[in-house]
């Protein structure tokens, strides 16, 4: 793709949003994405990147970001630099095709746009595919392992300090669902 071809598929896809220091990037400001492209040094390579939330808050997720990266993000992938998560696509710019880069940059939004709550649910349910190993190795129940949750919330041992009673109710209908859902999966 020549500069003048990348230009003309982001002023496609974004209008008059984009910002063009050409010939080596691009930026895309949009509420609440900002999508930047740039060229290598020698514009032998195309970086196209999104921001995703501060490296902190992407932490705990490491481990399911990083298998992200092997199963899922096909041609885009997560990674840290200068203490934020980015979704980043790179490319042989020679070799780069105006579909491919459509796609690459349709999958970084989407990257941008679930944030973290992917890894979030996948660390989540490993944790309590966790809990119910941990029950049945205890020899209890379903019902019991519920009736200790429900305990934990009422002695304020989980949940928020602040949460009323319809709050916890949701709360625990949700582990509820996730016990019931895993339960006979776990051995």
């Amino acid at each position: 793709m020549t500069p003048q071809e990348i230009t003309d598929v982001l002023k496609s896809l974004f209008g008059n949003s984009v910002e063009v220091s050409e010939p080596e990037s691009w930026q895309v400001e949009l509420d609440p994405v900002r999508l930047l492209v740039l060229l290598s040094e020698d514009h032998s390579w195309l970086r196209s990147l999104v921001s995703i939330t501060p490296a902190q808050e992407a932490l705990p997720y490491l481990e399911q970001l990083l298998e992200a990266n092997f199963d899922e993000t096909q041609e885009t992938r997560y990674a840290l630099h200068e203490s934020v998560l980015w979704g980043v696509f790179q490319h042989s710019r020679a070799s780069l095709t105006s579909e491919d880069f459509k796609a690459a940059i349709a999958r970084l939004l989407a990257l941008q746009q679930q944030g973290l709550s992917v890894s979030f649910s996948r660390l989540a349910e490993t944790q309590i595919r966790q809990i119910v190993q941990a029950a049945k190795l205890q020899g209890q129940s379903l019902e019991a392992t519920l009736q200790t949750l429900d305990r934990f919330y009422q002695e304020g041992v989980m949940g928020e300090i602040d949460q009323n009673a319809p709050q916890r109710e949701q709360v625990l209908a949700a582990w509820r669902y996730q016990l019931e859902r895993l339960w006979d999966e776990e051995t």
